[in-house]
């Protein structure tokens, strides 16, 4: 019996609808989402050659098939993948050694794309914000297991694909839904899909939906090069005569999503509007199971633009699943003329790209890079061209289609009302997904600065887990409030209330006076920020270095409106194993916990201090030896906080960092 999906009104559609209010990403080439629109609007391939640290290309490359080769030496490769923030996310190195780098990625972005959308992840600690998480890869693990079952190890439980999305519902203490969805390369739109429905239930408020992939080991590539998948150049040409495959690729995006009217009601930034979604499968209407069909994608074309509220025909771009490989190229060309076409007036074709043909196909995370690009083509107004189309594929029968292919950076038309755009996710699975989104809703946040300021003094909180860390953001802020930085357009009391209302407060703190831009970045240049502070601010300033509570609103009153501010600055290294065989030598660590510890070869950093002998007296013990010896003056709380050996590695570590900073 054939499903019946109900048409929903506009109306009906604007009530159901999901802000996408915060978003991060790290892909090749772009450390973040601004960065990624650079090389989208640019033209910009970011695939590289294969670097020696993931497998030796020389060894496997051939120009022909040959069993146990690749087809290809480029790929769209992350240069980040060892690096890690451990103190921040109170991690001994050890621990971040053992971690795969996805999960330390996700963690990582996940803070950012939080930061972006001004959740404060203290504000949502214990209660129902659900985790999405699109993958299909655990290299990571499974090169550990590779080296023989002698160097397994319990640690490696940590790296279960599974515990993707339950590291950040721990990290932050997250109570709903937690979920990983694998469906091969739609996995993370499919993600944003149950996501979307859940939100729409009322089973969570807010959800944090991420893609992941990183590629470690060579043995995908081997098996897509005999399958005659891989692209031999390493470069997707969605559309092209050339197209010979997909060229894979690292890649994590975060979004944050919220209900619409939620949104609205909390003065969030709302960068886009989901207004439907839809998954399908093929069923057995593909000559062969993992063989694409027309009729599979039309329906799920159909289903999200019912879902949606929104006629096809009214859809302004579609960021496909794009891969290019010949025959998918072929039948998804068909499935959005079919769909997104009828009704179409031919002189308002629908834009159609790929971002796969700038960064290469990120696997589980492409479909959430898609959806990233969406967000960021509706907040500029532009689609960027679309790369490596020379010669349009005589496959594809271009005459019949009202659909067009970008070559250069081209300008939606105003029509009158918000920008439309769709967004395609395919999987080895036969699952397909498709997103529907309009344009964001403007805040107030680009009034004038000296209008909104009007002169008064007002004060920036800044904080962060290092002093190395704050100072490199009050240099963030330097730059960001000096003309042409992106503050420059922001009124400064807008900007230190988000900054004060919108971001976590850590340990390292200072509180920066100013009545302009220019005097905030004079302040934060000369660091003489307490002989300038005025006296209205004063009492303000010495709560907030103390640690003790601010009524913010109180000081910055009603009408301020949130903005965009510098993120947080990470103070990486690089955690790889093998790499840091020596790391607990000698340090401060080890040598308090040979002191002190009873069976010191023995523990773990997961080991409880209590039961290796770190009892209130070898506590008390230690605080005294690190201020004899160290210099060091230790808060008894703050010792007898920490309950297991890596915590109190990561306490001393940081001990020893925040000297060598000073």
């Amino acid at each position: 019996m054939e499903g019946r999906v109900v048409r929903r009104t506009t109306t009906d559609g604007e009530e159901r609808s999901v802000a996408v209010i915060g978003m991060a990403c790290k892909f090749p080439g772009a450390a973040n989402p601004d960065q990624l629109w650079e090389i989208l609007q640019s033209g910009h391939d970011a695939t590289s050659e294969t670097p020696a640290e993931r497998y030796d290309v020389d060894a496997l490359y051939s120009a022909s098939p040959q069993p146990g080769t690749i087809a290809s030496r480029r790929a769209g490769y992350l240069d980040t993948v060892a690096e890690f923030d451990a103190g921040f996310f109170g991690m001994s190195p050890t621990e971040a050694t053992d971690l795969d780098p996805q999960q330390r990625l996700l963690l990582m972005t996940a803070w950012e794309a939080l930061e972006d959308a001004g959740q404060v992840p203290d504000s949502l600690a214990g209660g129902r914000t659900g985790v999405y998480v699109g993958n299909t890869r655990g290299d990571f693990l499974e090169r550990q297991f590779q080296q023989g079952l002698e160097s397994v190890t319990a640690s490696q439980l940590n790296n279960f694909r599974a515990l993707l999305p339950a590291r950040l519902s721990w990290q932050f203490d997250l109570r709903g839904p937690s979920v990983l969805i694998d469906t091969a390369c739609s996995s993370s739109l499919a993600a944003v899909h149950a996501a979307v429905l859940s939100i729409r239930a009322g089973e969570i408020p807010l959800a944090l939906v991420a893609g992941v992939n990183i590629a470690l080991r060579p043995d995908v590539a081997v098996m897509m090069t005999q399958a005659g998948n891989l692209a031999h150049d390493g470069r997707s040409k969605f559309g092209d005569a050339e197209a010979d495959g997909f060229a894979p690729s690292d890649g994590v995006g975060v979004v944050v999503l919220k209900p619409l009217a939620d949104a609205r009601a909390d003065g969030d930034r709302i960068r886009a509007v989901i207004r439907g979604s839809a998954v399908s499968n093929n069923g057995r209407t593909g000559e062969s199971l993992l063989a694409p069909s027309v009729e599979g994608q039309t329906e799920v074309l159909r289903w999200a633009y019912e879902d949606a509220g929104i006629a096809p025909s009214e859809v302004d771009f579609v960021e496909a699943h794009g891969s290019g490989s010949p025959m998918l190229d072929q039948v998804e060309f068909a499935s959005l003329g079919e769909v997104v076409g009828e009704g179409r007036p031919a002189d308002r074709p629908c834009y159609v790209g790929s971002i796969k043909t700038n960064i290469g196909y990120a696997e589980a995370a492409g479909s959430i890079a898609g959806l990233i690009k969406t967000v960021l083509c509706l907040e500029h107004r532009q689609v960027p061209p679309n790369l490596h189309m020379s010669t349009p594929s005589p496959l594809i029968d271009w005459d019949e289609l009202p659909l067009a292919v970008p070559k250069t950076l081209q300008k939606f038309p105003d029509r009158g009302r918000p920008i439309v755009a769709g967004v395609t996710g395919q999987g080895a699975s036969c699952l397909n997904a498709h997103v529907v989104l309009r344009e964001g809703e403007p805040s107030a946040a680009g009034r004038s600065t000296a209008a909104a300021s009007g002169g008064e003094a007002c004060l920036l909180p800044l904080s962060a887990r290092t002093p190395g860390a704050l100072q490199a953001l009050a240099d963030a802020y330097v730059d960001y409030l000096n003309p042409g930085g992106r503050g420059a357009e922001f009124a400064l009391r807008d900007i230190c209330w988000s900054a004060a209302t919108r971001r976590r407060h850590h340990q390292y703190r200072m509180a920066v006076p100013g009545t302009s831009h220019e005097e905030m970045v004079a302040a934060l240049r000369n660091r003489e920020i307490d002989a300038t502070l005025p006296a209205a601010l004063s009492p303000v300033a010495e709560r907030y270095h103390s640690g003790r509570r601010v009524d913010w609103h109180a000081v910055f009153g009603p009408g301020c409106v949130f903005v965009p501010l510098p993120g947080y600055p990470w103070q990486t290294q690089r955690y790889w194993p093998g790499e840091h065989d020596d790391e607990d030598g000698d340090d401060l660590a080890t040598a308090l916990l040979g002191e002190h510890a009873r069976a010191s070869s023995k523990y773990k950093d997961s080991s409880l201090l209590s039961e290796i002998g770190i009892d209130s007296l070898a506590r008390i013990e230690i605080i005294a030896k690190l201020a004899q010896e160290h210099h060091y003056h230790v808060d008894p709380e703050e010792l007898a906080s920490l309950h297991t050996v890596g915590q109190l590695r990561v306490f001393l570590h940081q001990l020893e960092a925040q000297r060598e900073t000073v």
